[in-house]
């Protein structure tokens, strides 16, 4: 996969497709771009063009001293798109990426087509600010891995630990593994930790849907619902499963995703 530098910074990132539509994708907080493998494919099949790519701190990119924000990352992303030559593009963001994608939208909405804000929020609130505190004293002393183990108890729906074990395995088998130093991760932790877009977020007039996961209890549907409400025009939407929707029931995700980048195509 290609590296270019940007703000000082190595950004791994994939390019594939040669559709009239490009959809780029951001990630969630200590996802690499690998864990966009449900969506790709489809969205491939369905004439787009996809850009996803590593976030600073995870994969393949740099991982710069932190902390960082949601702002910091917007702009790598939008400094990538730039030099890729990627123009009027559909924006989507899951969780971590949802806020980074909010402050994109922000910042360069005449860049984009659509925008569709996944999982995410426009403020913690008191109930998230826990949990993440919590990941927070864990990760020095219990490691990255221990946490994200954690995390998959969160993210996923009861039915996926009783009906999906051998993918469960595997999701638990590649937290296991994962290569993010507690440095980086605590500093894409500080950015959901700090984000707060709600008074700036009336002023977004691009087409955007604020799609959820049905069954979500990491990020309450209530935020769901509030980043909804501050943002003028936006369609809300729901999808199969919790906070991991996209893995745990990825073509419901896809469809919903798909049907309102078609609706703001060329």
């Amino acid at each position: 996969m290609p590296v270019t530098k940007v703000n000082g910074v190595d950004i791994n990132y994939e390019l594939e497709g040669d559709g009239k539509e490009t959809i780029v994708l951001i990630n969630g907080l200590a996802d690499d771009l690998t864990t966009w493998f449900g969506q790709v494919p489809d969205f491939l099949a369905a004439g787009c063009r996809v850009l996803r790519f590593d976030n600073r701190g995870i994969g393949k990119s740099g991982r710069p001293k932190g902390p960082y924000t949601t702002a910091q990352m917007a702009q790598d992303a939008k400094a990538l798109v730039d030099s890729l030559g990627v123009k009027d593009f559909h924006l989507v963001g899951v969780s971590m990426g949802g806020m980074i994608s909010q402050e994109y939208a922000l910042a360069y909405q005449s860049d984009l087509r659509s925008l569709s804000l996944c999982c995410t929020y426009a403020a913690p609130g008191p109930f998230c600010s826990r949990m993440f505190k919590l990941w927070q004293d864990m990760a020095p002393v219990m490691g990255v891995p221990t946490v994200m183990r954690d995390v998959t108890l969160w993210a996923f729906t009861q039915d996926f630990f009783l009906n999906q074990e051998p993918t469960l395995k595997e999701f638990e088998a590649a937290m296991a593994a994962l290569d993010m130093p507690v440095e980086a991760y605590l500093a894409q932790l500080n950015a959901i930790q700090v984000h707060d877009t709600r008074s700036r977020l009336k002023s977004i007039k691009v087409p955007t849907m604020v799609l959820a996961g049905a069954d979500d209890i990491l990020i309450p549907m209530n935020l769901s619902e509030q980043l909804h409400s501050l943002i003028p025009g936006a369609d809300f939407a729901t999808a199969k499963g919790g906070h991991a929707f996209l893995w745990e029931y990825p073509q419901p995700y896809n469809e919903a995703v798909l049907s309102f980048v078609k609706k703001h195509s060329r």
